[in-house]
């Protein structure tokens, strides 16, 4: 990896990557690995990369926060350039990055994985008393150990895990974090005198009805109040207690929630310049042709990652079957051959419903399963301990030192038709 010199005002490359997460290291690993003698420019001001998918376990004691973390020099592919500054806007039809300090990147191809924003600032209220009055959120590395912290210490009172209206990254996280916590509240025997409810402004548990019977389980088992049509708007941390917008078939209300823990999760959207610069849906995400990955005006635009429009789950699972798909359909357009590579929308939800074990959910477009594994290794639509052991255990590894080294492990791409 390599730092360019400031004085260069605008510079050219083969590819500019906008983002640093696991979607901009992937890629970028994935298209070295097949060309490496590519100009692969990421953009990203971030000195820091993070594993997401850790941050559930960090909130239930199961690993420590610190092993999410690796400074982003580290992941960045030995010979990719790295700007460590924020993308201002696109120009795509000159075909030029505007960056946050004025320098300009011309492209030839643009892979565009800047993640999504968390609009902390959506709920009112909620920041000013973030990591304190009971009030965390596993969507932040610094509160994942706050929200272990509550977990060990209520005894009894009440506890609130919302969940704000899709699409969110990691539909299941909201809930995962509200399984681990029962779980230990039923293993220090405080259960009975907690009173535990998911507020959810949608409508189910799960998006995907098969996942659903395994996760009505453990809602029974924990005695979980499930508030469907409840979402989050206001939180006094004070004076301890939750606003929501409450939606029936009689219209919307508003209802108050007294709460000795909440563990909150902001809506969620794509970062403003996607809009500014002509490359956005209706919604805000990035317009992409959900098989190819391709833009769907602009060709020599490919994204991937939280800030795409398609309809698969954002996750990091998902970004693993992405990253190759975009790799080979772009440099199909350097050689001006067809797109052969095709996206089938696999996400993964690990859904930690106690500590050992996971309902391993795989699934693509239109909730179609789509398990890694035959059934006799893991049977995805029940709690698993072999699900468990993958997701504690080996998936970290394989991030670290397969997805953003550019081994592409049980993700080759599916062909199109």
């Amino acid at each position: 990896m390599h730092h360019p010199t400031p004085e260069s005002s605008s510079r050219h490359h083969d590819v500019v990557v906008i983002g640093g997460g696991a979607a901009g290291i992937a890629v970028t690993a994935s298209l070295l690995k097949r060309r490496g003698d590519l100009d692969i420019a990421i953009v990203d001001p971030a000195e820091t990369h993070s594993y997401q998918p850790g941050w559930t376990l960090v909130g239930g004691g199961v690993f420590p926060a610190a092993i999410t973390r690796r400074p982003m020099g580290d992941v960045i592919p030995d010979r990719a350039s790295w700007y460590a500054v924020g993308a201002e806007r696109v120009d795509p039809q000159g075909g030029e990055v505007v960056l946050a300090d004025g320098r300009r990147l011309g492209y030839s191809r643009l892979v565009v994985a800047p993640g999504l924003v968390i609009d902390w600032g959506a709920i009112e209220g909620l920041e000013q008393t973030l990591g304190q009055n009971g009030v965390t959120s596993n969507y932040r590395f610094d509160l994942a150990p706050y929200t272990w912290s509550l977990v060990q210490s209520l005894e009894k009172g009440r506890a609130l895990f919302t969940q704000p209206p899709m699409p969110i990254k990691c539909a299941g996280a909201p809930q995962k974090a509200m399984y681990l916590s029962c779980d230990h509240w039923h293993r220090r025997g405080r259960l009975d005198g907690i009173e535990v409810s998911f507020c959810n402004a949608g409508e189910a548990l799960f998006g995907v009805a098969d996942y659903v019977p395994a996760l009505e389980g453990y809602i029974t088992r924990y005695g979980i109040e499930k508030a469907f049509g409840h979402r989050l708007v206001a939180v006094d941390g004070p004076s301890r207690t939750a606003r929501f917008v409450v939606s029936g078939e009689d219209g919307e209300r508003t209802a108050e929630r007294p709460f000795d823990m909440l563990h909150a999760v902001p809506p969620q959207k794509a970062p403003a310049f996607i809009a500014e610069s002509g490359l956005a849906n209706a919604g805000g995400w990035l317009d992409l042709d959900p098989e190819t990955l391709q833009h769907a005006h602009y060709p020599a635009v490919f994204g991937l990652g939280d800030a795409s429009g398609t309809a698969n789950a954002k996750t990091a699972a998902a970004v693993r079957k992405q990253a190759p798909v975009v790799a080979e359909n772009l440099l199909a357009t350097l050689d001006a051959t067809p797109l052969s590579a095709a996206y089938l929308g696999y996400g993964s939800c690990p859904l930690t419903v106690e500590r050992g074990r996971i309902v391993l959910a795989e699934f693509g477009y239109g909730g179609a399963l789509q398990p890694t594994f035959p059934r006799w290794v893991n049977e995805g639509t029940r709690a698993t301990r072999r699900a468990w052991w993958l997701k504690a255990k080996q998936l970290p590894w394989l991030y670290w030192n397969g997805m953003l080294k550019g081994h592409e492990w049980l993700a080759r791409p599916a062909r199109r038709h």
